[in-house]
């Protein structure tokens, strides 16, 4: 399983590198939505895909846009943010992301985040 970690922060990709890879979670990082559709661009395949909304190039929603009008429908979208407001998770939501957690969250929070998904026992 692989998973595409995109956050301007490096301490949260570090953080939720932390969490999934001792679950088996192969993860690769970007640092904004222009070079997580890169990676996706480059030929590996992703289970999921945890987008962070704010963030400089191209953020999470508009980064989520993209991946649903190319044709990663396969790949489970997790929006990881900061943006709680009803109006927020409802565009994401419509957009095409299959989850929302915000931020901060512990592992608990993501691993029922995942388990929602489909990807975690």
């Amino acid at each position: 399983m692989r998973a595409l970690i995109v956050d301007d922060s490096r301490f949260v990709r570090s953080y939720l590198r932390g969490l999934l890879e001792p679950k088996g979670i192969e993860c690769e990082e970007a640092a904004d939505g222009q070079a997580g559709l890169d990676m996706l661009h480059s030929g590996l395949d992703f289970d999921v895909a945890l987008l962070d909304w704010n963030m400089p190039t191209m953020n999470g929603l508009e980064m989520l846009k993209h991946m649903r009008s190319e044709g990663y429908s396969e790949t489970k979208v997790l929006m990881v943010t900061t943006e709680a407001e009803n109006d927020f998770i409802v565009r994401a939501l419509d957009a095409g992301a299959d989850e929302y957690l915000m931020k901060p969250f512990d592992e608990e929070a993501l691993t029922d985040k995942l388990f929602l998904l489909g990807l975690e026992a």
